[in-house]
């Protein structure tokens, strides 16, 4: 079977416009037929374009084109693990970002092709942990610099109403209702018996 070569194009909301990506497939010679596109955010690769190429149209020996690697996912380690499935299943993937991805290596050099996956997998790796790290280090940092503050982390603790005691007083005693009280306090039912308890 012949092989067949799919372009995939994302931009993260529907206000954006793919225009620049398909531009650069068009001078690519890229058929309409085979350019994918999906305007969803790429926080994770749950897309409806995306899937169906990976899962109906991406065969062995295929060759998928995206303008750049965040194309595929904002997540680095999405990025990684997705460079490991077209690499397991025999997809090329080309980057129009990054040259080195774009070379088409004579018979018998794939192996260069095979290098230059494996060092995009292994820096991918590197900066997704960085940025893990990274993260987790900020946010404990953020959250001592805001105990050392007596800040309280958290939803806001809800303040009791003026009317409070004689409210619930009542209605503990029987003489007006729950629905009362919340109304009386202007509490949510929740909030009311959170108090209460």
């Amino acid at each position: 079977m012949e092989s067949r070569t799919f372009y995939y194009a994302r931009v993260s909301s529907r206000e954006q416009n793919l225009d620049r990506q398909l531009a650069a497939f068009t001078a690519m010679g890229a058929q309409e037929r085979d350019i994918i596109t999906d305007k969803e955010s790429g926080k994770d690769l749950d897309r409806r374009g995306y899937t169906a190429l990976k899962t109906a149209l991406l065969r062995r020996g295929d060759t998928l084109v995206v303008k750049s690697l965040d194309r595929l996912s904002r997540n680095k380690a999405d990025i990684k693990n997705e460079l490991e499935y077209f690499k397991e299943n025999g997809i090329r993937l080309k980057v129009l970002d990054l040259p080195t991805t774009m070379i088409d290596y004579p018979a018998g050099q794939e192996w260069v092709l095979d290098m230059v996956n494996n060092i995009l997998v292994e820096v991918l790796s590197s900066i997704a942990q960085q940025e893990r790290e990274t993260i987790h280090q900020r946010q404990a940092e953020g959250i001592a610099a805001a105990k050392s503050k007596g800040k309280h982390l958290g939803r806001p603790r809800a303040e009791l109403p003026d009317n409070w005691n004689e409210v619930i007083t009542a209605w503990k005693a029987g003489q007006i209702t729950a629905v009362d009280a919340m109304r009386r306090t202007g509490l949510k039912r929740s909030t009311f018996y959170k108090m209460a308890g």
